[in-house]
Formats: C-alpha cells, structure tokens, sequence
C-alpha cells in the first residue's frame, strides 16, 4: 500500500485514563474534539503503566460509556481492550451498548493482554503470551457472532482493531479478523511485519487493502510519520497521560494530519 491509497489520514488520542481525576480526563476528551481529533482511545489496565505505580487510575469500559454520551463526533475505544478479562459474549454486548450510546461511533479495539499485575491483583489467571493469544483466536468468532444474534443489533458493523506485532500468532489473527491493525513499529519494523501481514493475508483468503494500518507517533519525527504513511499508515496515535494532559503535541499532529490530506485532494 502507497500514500496513493484512498483512506484518508486519521489521528487517535490515547488518553491514559492514570494520575489524572475524572473531570481532567473528561475535559481532556471534550479539549481533542473539539481540536478535531478523529479518536478518542484510552487502555484497558487497572493500575498506571507509567510514575506512581499506585497513581489514580480509571477503569476502561465505563469511561468509555462516558465518552460515548459525552461527544458527538469523534469516534471511541480502548488501545486496546484486554480479551482475558471479560467473557467473550459479554464483551460483545457491552460493544454494541457503546456502540448505540454513541450513535455508531465506536471501535472494539482489543488484544492478548500483558501486564501482569492487573492479572495477579484482579484474580485472572495469567497464563503465557501463547495461551492469551490462543484465547483471542477463539474468543473473536464468539464476539462477532454474538453482534450478529443481539436484538438490537450494533448500530454499524464495528470495526475491529487489533493491536500487537507478533508474526506467528497475532498477525494471523489479524488477517482473519481486523480492520485496523496497530503496532508501535518503526517504519523499518512496519515495512516487515506488512510483508508478514501480507503472506497471512494471502493464507487466509483476506485482501490485506481492506485493513487500515495504524501506528504510534510517541518519540517519532515527521519525517519517520512521513516515512510509514509511505509505507500505508493511514491512522496515527498519540498517547497522552495526566495529571496534566498536554495537548500542544496534539495540535502539532493535527497540523500534519490536515497537510497529508491536503496533499492527497491535490493529488486526486
């Protein structure tokens, strides 16, 4: 895939939901709406992942519920959800309730999981990377045939993104399932896995244009953002964390946001 490719650019906001009070966080969210963000994410953890490990933390799935009534244009979901954490139907049903408080807006962003205190302090067995990626590979058959039996059914058919790189397992599952695939790679790392991406992609039966590829922007230059929008990224995320959230980076972002499309319009 090219930057000839017809998606337009997409930045998402990770709002790390730790060392920040609700009304910070939820000022956050009004703040990147209004500043024409694309997507709101937060993650799906129990403690923070960065500073005090015993900080203010939020839990996922209801601050998103929030957000869904709170906005009214930009889109939603965890970067990502932990699958081991919730029964599979339930997991489907609490998508599509978002999904319909938010009039069509939301993303099932979703993955193996990985931090382990959230696991040892919340009784969940742990497990290793191969059983919680063997239990996303069961699990998202069960998701997506569930939103097909709910009365009422989802508001759109909900886009699932699928975050981690692993080649083995993930990138299968990606293929077979995803509509966005999210990685933390550089371009280098991103030229790679798309080559892997691509072979499962072939294996399965998927054509691989029908996933959007989204990458992190944390610590990258623009001429790296260039470098895997090159390559096909076509939605970019930022992560954010409190107790002060800064959204200076965020306009920066934006700026590039609108000048690669642009740029695109012209080239049309």
């Amino acid at each position: 895939m090219t930057s000839s490719q017809p998606r337009p650019v997409r930045l998402g906001v990770q709002i790390a939901p730790q060392h920040a009070d609700y009304t910070s966080i939820r000022n956050t969210v009004s703040a990147v709406e209004a500043l024409g963000v694309d997507i709101a994410f937060n993650w799906d953890h129990f403690y923070p992942l960065s500073g005090d490990p015993e900080g203010l933390h939020f839990e996922s799935w209801t601050l998103l519920a929030a957000w869904a009534e709170q906005t009214s244009v930009i889109e939603m979901g965890a970067l990502v959800n932990c699958n081991s954490y919730r029964n599979a139907d339930l997991q489907a049903d609490m998508a599509r309730s978002i999904d319909h408080i938010s009039g069509g807006r939301f993303i099932f962003g979703t993955g193996s999981g990985w931090f382990e205190r959230d696991y040892v302090e919340y009784g969940y067995e742990f497990g290793t990377v191969g059983s919680r990626l063997d239990a996303l590979a069961v699990d998202l058959p069960r998701i997506e045939a569930r939103w097909a039996r709910l009365n009422p059914a989802p508001v759109r058919d909900i886009p699932v993104l699928i975050g981690g790189g692993g080649e083995k397992k993930t990138l299968r599952i990606v293929a077979q399932h995803a509509d966005i695939w999210h990685s933390f790679s550089t371009p280098e790392v991103l030229a790679h896995k798309l080559g892997v991406l691509g072979t499962w992609c072939d294996t399965v039966g998927r054509d691989m244009t029908e996933i959007e590829i989204s990458t992190e922007l944390r610590h990258k230059t623009t001429a790296e953002a260039d470098d895997l929008y090159e390559l096909g990224t076509t939605l970019f995320t930022l992560g954010i964390s409190g107790p002060a959230y800064d959204l200076a980076p965020v306009e920066d972002w934006i700026a590039w946001r609108d000048s690669k499309n642009a740029a695109r319009v012209l080239a049309s």
